[in-house]
């Protein structure tokens, strides 16, 4: 049974923030399986400690912020798009995009690299790659950091596509089932899924902007224009819902409750994971269910934050994490 010991980050004029901006010294176009090519993209010290950033969405894809969470002078940064998302080509494509898929690229990319062992940090769906990942190749990460946990179960799906955060946000709601016929909205991601696939490039765009606004709407605990504005860019949209529509429809590709049957193979792996009290996108329970299976993880709840990487709270355990795994190891 793991220790049940959180830590509750307030904000004071502690906290920490991220690193400055800086830009990547090196980029790789790797082909995986067709028609896939994935972007990769190196940044901070080539001697530092390698650390693999795992995007969310799926289809959410990486930026520039995605190097800020790490000392530049102690980590080797990775970042990669995974397939279908951000600039890995083709854009949206569902063909050969699964979850084993994914999990194959990752180990793709540590031996391209070079990479003996490495951490992943992960994020709501990058949580679900990043453990599955690490089930099948516990040998090769040397600790895990977690922000927002998704286990990817019927009950977590449920609760966010068709009856639970529908209740905290109805307003939201309304325009989120809004494309859908009223005969089918006791399915909303099968029924998002047959828009989003269909033939209709109109249907396709108003769909997939629709859907990522709900998750945008939802990600924050205080009202966040910056991030709602980034979940309905046209391109990160379509990717977005398209991709996790079918995913999703498909629950994952994993077994019901996979992550959670299989933690034992977790066992001797450090980890850190940092959960905002109010996710209404991946409620706590993931994080605690988790967590109590899981000995050697340190599960920080954050008292004032939601689910997104860009509150406070969650900047500022994000980064004491990756600072105190540097000084770890």
């Amino acid at each position: 049974m793991a220790n049940n010991f959180s830590i509750f980050f307030a904000r004071d004029c502690t906290m920490k923030t991220l690193y400055p901006e800086i830009k990547a010294h090196a980029t790789h176009r790797l082909m995986v399986q067709s028609p896939h090519e994935l972007y990769v993209e190196e940044s901070g010290s080539p001697e530092g400690i390698p650390v693999l950033f795992v995007h969310g969405g799926p289809g959410g894809g990486c930026d520039s912020r995605s190097r800020r969470f790490f000392d530049p002078n102690r980590y080797r940064i990775i970042l990669f798009d995974q397939r279908g998302a951000g600039q890995s080509t083709p854009h949206a494509e569902l063909s050969a995009n699964n979850t084993q898929a994914l999990v194959d690229d990752i180990e793709f990319i540590r031996q391209h690299l070079g990479i003996e062992q490495w951490m992943l940090f992960g994020g709501s769906w990058g949580t679900t790659l990043s453990l599955v990942y690490a089930q099948a190749y516990p040998e090769r990460v040397k600790a895990l950091i977690l922000r927002g946990v998704f286990l990817c179960r019927d009950q977590d799906l449920q609760w966010l596509y068709q009856q639970g955060a529908s209740q905290i946000f109805p307003d939201y709601w309304k325009d989120y089932i809004r494309p859908v016929a009223t005969d089918r909205r006791d399915d909303m991601i099968g029924s998002y899924y047959d828009l989003l696939t269909g033939d209709n490039e109109l249907v396709r765009m108003a769909a997939a902007k629709s859907w990522a606004l709900w998750e945008g709407r939802c990600a924050t605990l205080q009202p966040n224009p910056e991030v709602v504005g980034h979940f309905s860019d046209p391109k990160l949209a379509l990717a977005l819902a398209r991709i996790e529509a079918h995913y999703f429809v498909n629950r994952g590709f994993l077994e019901a409750n996979q992550i959670v049957a299989n933690a034992a193979k977790l066992s001797g792996i450090p980890g850190v994971i940092v959960h905002g009290r109010y996710d209404m996108i991946c409620t706590l329970d993931n994080a605690l269910s988790l967590h109590d299976v899981w000995p050697d993880s340190q599960l920080n709840i954050i008292r004032d934050a939601g689910h997104a990487s860009s509150e406070i709270g969650i900047i500022d355990a994000l980064v004491r994490a990756t600072d105190d795994m540097a000084n770890r190891f």
